[in-house]
């Protein structure tokens, strides 16, 4: 049977399979995508996760061996991640037969496939909103599955692609429950679930609530018994587990976040970069998505409430640590379908509106050529495409379209040079030796060595601290939640790692506790700082070149093992 005629004027045939080979394609581009991400390390193949998805796979890999939910094996219990059901899907990938080098392509895996049944209920939230239009479905199919930062925080081992795809099940289950006036008690429990993935999930959660109080005022008292009831028992197991197992009331990575830091500046940065976002992707763009909210629709209203909840929850919480590459961040990305859904019926909507006006009086006389809508919706569906793609500057496309390797990864990224010296680390130290590191996923996973974290996400004393202070503009630009925070005189000066990997911008805050104890050596052009004496350090292998503040030669008695 044909398929019927768009009610909005677009005729799209075949549209299923249309549907099909764009998740095809969609997910043929995730695997180059993956592949893009990995690197050669001693002649064998590695796959590695973005550094913060990498902290959360050191937590899972010792809940598989036995060692429980740390960072370190045998050490303090401190709750370094925010995604406790992720953890727990990480620890079963790594009960499989698979070799560490490629253990993260499991986990990348299954963010393309979390991606790709996202854009099957993209489409399903689409059509419904547009009342059938499958032009309007197949323009948010392409514009959410093009969409790099979105791609780039799934396809890197975040927890990012799980949580849009819930979030897409929750509009879409809500939805029903408005089209067909029967109460979705099973909606709770997803988002419910949700929280488990992230915490802060109970945001969503909480906007979901409030919108169907108002909205469903028939159902109004089940939605306020099944709502509060699932959110409070969310709530209270994993505050229960976390007094019980972390001694603490809150995620470690809460305090390292959001205290010590003023309100205002919080917010303020927030905003920032918000702004910022809006204007390099054409505020444009927003502006259009925004107006359909003003149509007496609830389903419309319900998209467009959960997509500025997310935003001001980001701008709360100072948005995220990676602005600089920029694009929606992973609060935001999370609710960026539903975004994607109103700018594509707003974009629509505009084209046929444009094309009527066009034809003006002469309309009886001259019918509108079949192709021209659809010509017209292809190239405005383009022209968003790359302009919400463009996040920081037209040269951000070649990222896109993987010409360059994605943020942090591929051939000399970040990603292989830590592995590289997480390698050298291994066959310069002993077992029992312990590393200081600033990026504290990569290293610590491949070397497999005792670490220290010097910016606390996985340290109760440091997180507990003061924020570092900044002035001016330029300091308020570099501004970087869960990355303001520090105390060398206790994770240098009275820890005494055996090697300091990693000091970044910060070796002379560092340098009063480096000299006299470390000696600083150069590693493949890094510097790194090998504390004097130590029986941990296989001085044989430590290369003789001196590099810091810190730099010298080695006595007599470093280079005896």
């Amino acid at each position: 049977m044909p398929a019927p005629p768009d009610p909005h004027g677009l005729n799209v045939h075949g549209d299923r399979a249309l549907f099909v080979l764009t998740v095809a394609a969609f997910l043929s581009y995730a695997a180059l995508f993956i592949y893009r991400t990995s690197f050669v390390v001693g002649g064998e193949r590695y796959f590695s996760l973005f550094d913060d998805a990498m902290v959360s796979m050191r937590y899972a890999r010792n809940i598989a061996h036995g060692w429980g939910a740390v960072w370190n094996p045998g050490g303090e219990r401190v709750e370094g991640y925010t995604n406790p059901l992720w953890v727990l899907y990480l620890a079963l990938v790594h009960l499989l037969p698979a070799p560490q080098s490629k253990v993260s392509a499991i986990v990348q895996i299954t963010g393309a496939i979390c991606l790709a049944a996202n854009l099957c209920y993209v489409r399903r939230v689409a059509l419904a909103v547009s009342d059938g239009s499958r032009a309007v479905a197949f323009g948010a199919v392409v514009l959410t599955a093009s969409y790099l930062p979105l791609n780039n925080w799934a396809l890197q081992g975040m927890e990012v692609g799980v949580l849009a795809l819930l979030l897409s099940i929750a509009l879409w289950q809500t939805i029903q429950g408005l089209e067909t006036g029967r109460f979705q008690g099973r909606l709770y429990l997803l988002l419910g679930i949700g929280t488990w993935i992230r915490p802060d999930m109970a945001v969503p959660f909480v906007a979901f609530l409030v919108f169907l109080i108002v909205a469903d005022p028939r159902h109004r008292r089940q939605h306020i018994a099944w709502g509060l009831a699932a959110l409070a028992a969310a709530g209270a197991v994993q505050t229960l587990f976390r007094l019980w197992y972390y001694g603490d009331i809150l995620p470690n990575t809460y305090y390292l976040k959001m205290t010590g830091v003023p309100f205002l500046v919080r917010i303020a940065r927030g905003l920032y970069v918000l702004l910022e976002c809006v204007w390099k992707a054409s505020p444009l763009l927003f502006v259009l998505a925004f107006a359909t909210a003003l149509r007496r629709d609830n389903r419309i209203r319900l998209l467009f409430w959960i997509f500025i909840v997310q935003i001001a929850y980001s701008v709360y919480v100072g948005g995220d640590a990676w602005e600089y590459w920029g694009g929606a961040n992973r609060y935001i990305c999370v609710a960026i379908p539903g975004f994607f859904v109103l700018l594509s019926l707003a974009l629509h909507d505009l084209t046929r509106v444009t094309i009527s006006a066009a034809r003006g009086p002469l309309a009886p006389h001259r019918p509108t050529p079949r192709w021209a809508p659809v010509a017209a919706f292809a190239l405005v569906i383009g022209y968003a495409v790359v302009s919400m793609n463009s996040i920081y500057g037209v040269g951000a496309l070649a990222e896109a379209l993987l010409i360059r390797p994605p943020l942090h990864t591929g051939s000399g990224g970040e990603n292989q040079q830590d592995v590289e010296q997480a390698m050298w680390l291994r066959r310069a130290t002993a077992p029992d030796a312990t590393l200081a590191v600033v990026r504290a996923g990569t290293i610590p996973y491949f070397a497999d060595r005792r670490s220290i974290d010097l910016l606390g996400k996985n340290d109760r004393h440091v997180a507990h601290g003061a924020a570092r202070s900044f002035s001016g503009l330029s300091g308020f630009r570099d501004f970087r939640p869960g990355h303001m925070k520090s105390d060398f005189t206790y994770s240098i000066g009275a820890l005494q790692p055996d090697v300091i990997v990693q000091l970044r911008q910060r070796t002379s805050e560092a340098e009063p506790f480096l000299r006299g104890l470390y000696r600083g050596v150069s590693v493949d052009g890094d510097c790194v700082h090998v504390r004097r004496g130590s029986s941990h350090v296989l001085w044989d292998r430590i290369p003789s070149e001196a590099c810091g503040p810190a730099g010298g030669g080695a006595t007599r008695d470093e280079r005896t093992p």
